[in-house]
């Protein structure tokens, strides 16, 4: 019977091939643009779950508050580390330091070998880690393990990184790299490359140690006032642990043990786990980007308004041609078939032109997720299919079949033998024409919601791209580079050889650029008066800063070249919290 079923609902698909065409059409465009954002999302809410505990891993983030205000930030003080464990001992603690645009030579086997033109500047950064940290983020080990970070001069790399510098992973350890022209470390051990969806993300890992032996090259200090982003700690919270307890505990006992109290703010730490680290916009990561959950959810919701046009359109374009097939269910009445046969009979056609569309929409979507990566956050090799998919796919297929092929097959098999045979069914006989004029309306309301929401991004993104910041970013090039010794010292050399390019009309060495939202903060106090209960972020440039960015005074000049700050340039946000006018 089923066989039956299966080989009669193929020939009337093959039979109307002008309504299949368009039916599958239809559903393919709408299913695959559904598998798409399917992965996206399941993509953006995979970070770091591969990591085996990571429902039991936080990090220790810091909350200044003002009086008016409070400040977020992922990084800890430096001898905050060694107070957690000494305070926190039942708990595994580890610690991570970034280095971004560090640069990496490759010194070979004999770490005297000053002959070497393998330099690599890796923008995703160089990181520093103590043997805890692996402890809390375990990885695969190909070679070596995590004790080999307790002294200094060590590093472990990536199966990746191991194979860009030396070829092969195998043929790297033991061998020297010195980083940022002043740590030389030795390869000590590999682990296999961490996945792409994730905010840790490791490449080269030096020991802690090694980072802590050069305190004027990274800024590492003991002062318990200095705070960073790029320095950040994990703890793993055992299974009778809990998060609740310790994140108190850390922000009453913990804090008022070791910051002082009676400056600007009140500092204390907290507990974010490391399912919120991706989706909390408050602090800064280590990874390339944060995408909010309700981001995710619209998305989720366009795919199924998307996939909801596309079964409207085939309850509508399928309810029209049920008209063509009176006389054939006539026939079929006649001969002794029910109701309850005919819907399933129908409901089993629409679910093999489901299937086929399924199958076209998964081959649509590889085709296009190599261009998915202009609008989204993702690599080009994101695998499509996979389990995960797989069970969406099948829960589209039910869904759709269920949703389109319902209310088809309930009209198809009420219809009356007599007036069937008679060839008297009408549009008008065949009902739910208030249903279908519904339908039409919701499809327009939907498609012009989706318009308006793409005719407003669309605007906002131009705006964003076109607004006036306040200088000049055209036809500026920014180069980055690492602030170690050697290389602060040939900056004035290499200006002047690149001003004397043809074409080349300003340079400027700074921290950042006027743009970017790096937050490094400091406390100040104005005109004699005790500190202002607010933070100033910095920036450091030298004099031809302004003119470089094109940017414009609204009073004063430019500050003088100096080898000390004797003169800062303020913006008119400070001017107005300090309360001048003039």
């Amino acid at each position: 019977m089923i066989t039956n079923y299966i080989r009669l609902a193929w020939r009337n698909l093959v039979r109307r091939k002008a309504y299949t065409a368009i039916n599958i059409s239809g559903l393919v465009v709408g299913i695959a643009a559904c598998l798409l954002l399917f992965t996206v999302v399941r993509y953006e809410m995979g970070y770091d779950k591969f990591y085996p505990a990571h429902e039991s891993i936080y990090r220790v983030v810091t909350h200044d508050k003002y009086p008016d205000d409070v400040s977020y930030t992922s990084g800890i003080p430096y001898p905050a580390l060694e107070a957690i464990r000494v305070d926190f001992p039942n708990i595994i603690t580890g610690a991570l330091f970034a280095n971004y645009g560090s640069q990496v030579t490759v010194i070979g086997p004999n770490s005297n070998n000053t002959n070497n033109d393998k330099k690599f500047i890796e923008d995703a950064g160089t990181f520093y880690a103590d043997p805890q940290f692996f402890q809390v983020f375990q990885h695969k080990w190909l070679a070596g393990s995590a004790a080999v970070l307790a002294e200094p001069g060590t590093t472990v790399l990536t199966r990746k990184m191991a194979e860009k510098y030396f070829g092969d992973w195998k043929e790297a350890m033991g061998q020297y790299l010195k980083l940022d022209n002043t740590i030389l470390v030795k390869v000590a051990g590999i682990i296999e490359n961490p996945p792409a969806h994730t905010d840790l993300p490791l490449g080269v890992v030096s020991s802690f140690e090694s980072f802590k032996s050069q305190p004027a090259l990274y800024g590492y200090t003991t002062d318990w006032g200095s705070t960073t982003s790029n320095f950040q700690l994990f703890m793993q919270l055992p299974k009778n642990v809990n998060s609740q307890a310790i994140s108190q505990q850390l922000a009453t006992t913990f804090s008022k043990k070791h910051y002082q109290q009676g400056l600007t703010s009140v500092r204390t730490n907290h507990l974010q786990p490391l399912s919120e680290m991706h989706f909390d916009n408050r602090y800064s990561n280590l990874g390339d980007h944060v995408t909010s959950r309700s981001t995710l959810w619209t998305l989720s919701l366009i795919g199924i308004f998307i996939l909801l046009m596309a079964c409207i359109n085939f309850i509508n374009l399928s309810t029209a041609q049920a008209v063509g097939r009176s006389k054939e269910v006539g026939i079929r009445k006649v001969l002794g078939s029910n109701q309850y046969q005919l819907f399933w009979q129908i409901l089993g056609e629409t679910g093999i032109l489901v299937i086929l569309s399924v199958v076209l929409a998964i081959i649509v979507a590889s085709i296009s997720m190599p261009y998915i990566k202009h609008i989204a956050s993702i690599p080009e090799k994101v695998d499509l299919l996979n389990w995960q998919t797989g069970l969406f796919a099948l829960i589209i297929i039910v869904a759709v079949t269920l949703l389109s092929g319902f209310y088809p097959s309930f009209v198809v098999a009420r219809f009356n033998p007599s007036l069937a045979l008679k060839n008297k069914i009408t549009s008008a006989t065949v009902g739910g024409i208030s249903l279908r004029r519904g339908l039409v309306v919701l499809q327009f309301a939907i498609s012009q919601i989706l318009i308006i929401g793409t005719i407003v991004a669309v605007s906002q993104m131009n705006f964003v791209q076109n607004a006036d910041l306040g200088f000049d970013k055209e036809a500026v090039l920014v180069l980055n580079h690492n602030s170690d010794s050697s290389i602060v010292a040939r900056q004035a050399t290499l200006k002047q050889k690149l001003l004397s390019v043809a074409g080349i009309q300003s340079i400027s060495f700074s921290s950042d650029v006027p743009s970017s939202d790096n937050n490094w903060g400091s406390n100040f106090a104005y005109d004699h008066k005790p500190d202002e209960d607010y933070t100033l972020y910095l920036k450091y440039a030298d004099e031809d800063y302004f003119k470089t960015y094109g940017l414009q005074l609204a009073a004063g000049r430019v500050y003088s070249k100096s080898d000390t700050t004797n003169e800062v340039i303020v913006n008119e946000t400070v001017l107005r919290k300090l309360g001048v006018k003039n």
